[in-house]
């Protein structure tokens, strides 16, 4: 498990990246929170909640437009990220290998945003909500991880995960118990969170119905996160010299797509007879390069 853990850090990929960035401000927000503590001053969480978190009320919103985006990132609890890391890390590799790491960040942030949306329209529109609308506040990447599962469990329903003590579950079904806890628990405490959460699960289904179709609007998007795409693909900023390669003729570049294809296909009837831990790390290397340039 460590090893697997190292390589997947020192590939630099998007999703690794993604976790990278939430452990940080995890653990740099916890050591101001120890500074603070030690110096006995009051009320550290609270201000990096009101400056990070996102809040319900649209007019503290406009002083402080980043929090849209930074909450999405910022966590307190050590359970709250724990779970949230290892969702990101099963769901993300899954979507990263089958719908394309190019896609893993605007999906990432665009559920997020969504699940912003949600909780800031839900806590101006419903009355249950009025006496604490001024100061509720949401944060935490749980609204852009559903985005993630959800999206994947829609794109691949039938795929299977196997789980301690259940055994082998369709995708599909483990989406689906995550959406119906965040539903039944609205009204028992974090009614906010799992509003947000819900907001996330909405883009994911409705982004992976988008790509079932043949479209997808994450190109046209993209454009607008390309600061962030550069930060999380870990592209080198250097100038590189290149030798002139002589162009492959038709007939050899045909052969090698479909050689291509072939192992491709070949790799997908494994995991579908097997599931993904069956495959070699060649298999997943051909995955995850193929992922990444969709």
């Amino acid at each position: 498990m460590l090893e697997e853990l190292k390589r997947f850090f020192l590939k630099g990929s998007v999703l690794a990246r993604l976790i990278g960035i939430n452990l940080a401000v995890f653990i740099l927000v916890n050591i101001f929170r120890l500074i603070f503590f030690l110096w006995n001053i009051q009320g550290a969480g609270e201000v990096m909640t009101d400056w990070l978190g996102v809040s319900s009320n649209p007019a503290v919103i406009l002083t402080r437009p980043w929090t849209v985006f930074t909450y999405m990132f910022l966590h307190f609890d050590f359970f709250h990220i724990l779970f949230n890391m290892f969702v990101l890390y099963v769901g993300g590799r899954l979507f990263s290998d089958f719908i394309g790491a190019g896609r893993l960040m605007v999906t990432y942030v665009l559920g997020g945003f969504t699940g912003a949306l949600f909780f800031i329209l839900a806590f101006n529109f419903f009355p249950v909500f009025d006496d604490v609308r001024s100061v509720a506040v949401a944060l935490g990447a749980s609204a852009s991880v559903l985005a993630i599962f959800v999206a994947i469990a829609v794109y691949m329903p039938n795929y299977q995960l196997p789980l301690v003590l259940v055994g082998r579950v369709k995708l599909k079904y483990i989406a689906l118990v995550f959406v119906l806890i965040d539903i039944l628990s609205i009204e028992r405490g974090n009614p906010g969170g799992h509003i947000a959460h819900l907001g996330g699960a909405f883009w994911g289904m409705a982004y992976a119905r988008m790509l079932l179709a043949g479209k997808d609007p994450a190109g046209a998007i993209s454009i607008w996160l390309k600061p962030l795409w550069r930060v999380l693909s870990g592209k080198p900023r250097m100038w590189v010299n290149y030798t002139k390669e002589r162009p492959l003729s038709d007939e050899k570049y045909n052969e090698q797509r479909a050689d291509l294809q072939k192992e491709i296909d070949r790799i997908l009837d494994k995991i579908s007879q097997s599931g993904y831990d069956s495959l070699t790390t060649r298999e997943k290397e051909i995955l995850f390069k193929m992922g990444g340039k969709n």
